[in-house]
């Protein structure tokens, strides 16, 4: 059996008709026959180029407003058919069937119509490929003899082949492309059933599609193309790779502006101080080291964000990555320049503050466009856990939101407004948490530790910046009065927590004691 095959008729039918004339235009140029359907042959058409409808070549009309053009045994029996098997050629020339050597398909829109805000039942049905995944199906099943081509970005590689071989393809580019098919179609059919799962019970056609919030999909199904291969994991000796979802949002949608290759540890601390830096609708800037923020402030600009978030630990933030929410511009670089830094992300970068970091070409710059909340799933042994993401928030206002004032002396408002502050940066610090906070700026963060007492020294031990008058806040309540008390033997004057605690009446009355503020959000961060 030959490694090459010669393309002597191909069946177009895309959506996406991006690069369709030229490509089609080639293979006319090798003498290659097209076959089409419906919108695809009347952009050929119009484009000059012979073409044949499918309805000449199985004898039938298109059928149920296009539901049903291409699923006909003269379709994929010239596709299925075995070359060189000598019961497959009688049994094909029995029956008049021509061989098809080549198949451009790619699918219909559906993720675009599910993601329509308001799209009906009915339309999304609609929108569900057959004839095409059957054709996909089909052609990567024989990939020995049949080409078949599902993206658009192969089309200028196809053509060079194709010139080279006169007219042929060789074994492994039919073969990359039949793996490429078969990933095309399961990620179609994820696309499809994870839509549907989401869809309460079934709605008349005409009704809308409406998401069923309260429950998890029977099945988890998870299909993410590779995005990039990574020199290695979190350490030298594990591989690893970036897989990423293709709406180009996230970290993992970021575009990389300048530096090294982002490293796998970049990436999960690229995440962490971009997620909280979007906590923030001030300008703010959030330092990282191990996932874990040794500095975070807001201030009336990026330079003063970032000098505060500097200020909180400065040994800590050398060599760690930053995440800011607003446009860098000259100013702010020339300051970050001068730490040494990894990564940073933000929004945008001004021309002039790229030209000052190109200076420092190791630097990893990277674009980010914020992508909504999605779950969390979480690998253990044996299987994953799936869980909302934390987009817990609590309002300004103790009386008009969850909070509650728990002592006899409400918060101030520059402790309320700090309080907030060091809860939003709380949310994001691993378990136990203590943050100290003042103005807009963290001065001491105790993360990770196994117990909250420990958590609030470790905290004011690292500060650097003086804690008197400052506040805390604790991603969880406070077991006994014992962790208050080391925090307001720090300095804090007013603490923000959960509550919850059967020893809370110990606690309120430590704070009562110690003259402190206390509120209660009735919610707790727990970052595992």
């Amino acid at each position: 059996m030959s490694a090459e095959k010669q393309i002597k008729r191909a069946l177009l039918s895309v959506t996406d008709k991006t690069g369709l004339a030229e490509f089609a235009q080639a293979l006319a140029g090798f003498g290659v026959e097209l076959v089409s359907t419906g919108g695809t042959a009347k952009a050929l058409r119009e484009a000059g180029l012979t073409v044949k409808d499918i309805s000449e070549l199985t004898g039938f009309p298109e059928m149920l407003d296009g539901r049903v053009k291409t699923l006909h045994p003269k379709v994929h029996g010239g596709l299925l058919y075995i070359r060189g098997n000598a019961q497959h050629e009688a049994a094909v020339a029995a029956h008049g069937i021509e061989p098809i050597d080549m198949v451009v398909v790619n699918l219909y829109a559906f993720e675009k119509t599910a993601a329509q805000p308001g799209v009906s039942l009915g339309h999304l049905i609609e929108n569900i490929d057959i004839g095409g995944p059957s054709m996909v199906r089909s052609a990567a099943k024989n990939f020995e003899d049949v080409a078949i081509v599902t993206r658009v970005s192969d089309y200028p590689g196809l053509i060079d082949e194709l010139k080279t071989n006169r007219g042929q393809l060789s074994r492994e580019t039919r073969w990359r492309l039949a793996k490429q098919a078969f990933a095309t179609t399961a990620a179609y059919d994820t696309a499809i059933a994870n839509t549907l799962d989401r869809v309460a019970d079934a709605p008349a056609p005409e009704n809308l599609a409406a998401p069923d919030a309260s429950a998890f999909p029977a099945a988890l199904r998870i299909n993410m193309p590779l995005a990039q291969s990574l020199r290695y994991g979190e350490n030298p000796h594990q591989r690893a790779a970036l897989y990423a979802d293709g709406t180009g949002l996230g970290i993992a949608g970021a575009r990389q502006l300048q530096g090294k290759e982002l490293s796998f540890n970049n990436i999960v601390d690229l995440d962490a101080c971009w997620e909280l830096a979007q906590e923030f609708d001030e300008p703010a800037a959030i330092i990282v080291k191990h996932t874990n923020p040794c500095g975070a402030a807001t201030g009336a600009t990026i330079l003063e964000a970032y000098t505060k978030a500097l200020a909180c630990d400065p040994v800590s933030a050398f060599g760690g990555v930053i995440g800011i929410n607003r446009e860098v511009d000259a100013e702010a670089a020339a300051e970050i320049a001068k730490l040494f830094v990894e990564a940073i992300a933000a929004p945008a970068f001004t021309p002039a503050a790229l030209e000052l970091f190109a200076a420092r070409k190791n630097l990893r710059l990277v674009e980010v466009r914020s992508a909504p909340p999605r779950p969390v799933v979480k690998h253990v042994s044996g299987g994953l856990l799936l869980q909302d993401a934390d987009t817990g928030k609590v309002s300004a206002c103790p009386n008009q939101s969850e909070l509650k004032v728990a002592t006899w002396r409400p918060p101030t408002a520059q402790e309320l407004h700090d309080l907030l502050f060091a809860w939003r940066v709380c949310k994001h610090v691993k378990s136990n948490a203590i943050v100290y906070a003042r103005d807009g700026q963290t001065l001491g963060v105790g993360a990770g530790q196994m117990s909250r007492v420990d958590a609030a020294r470790f905290g004011a031990m690292k500060a650097v910046l003086p804690l008197k008058g400052c506040v805390a806040a604790s991603d969880a309540f406070f077991p006994f009065p014992d962790g208050l008390e080391a925090v307001a033997a720090a300095g804090a004057t007013a603490v923000i927590q959960p509550g919850g605690s059967v020893k809370d009446e110990d606690v309120i009355t430590a704070a009562d004691r110690l003259g402190m503020a206390m509120v209660f959000t009735g919610m707790r961060h727990f970052r595992h």
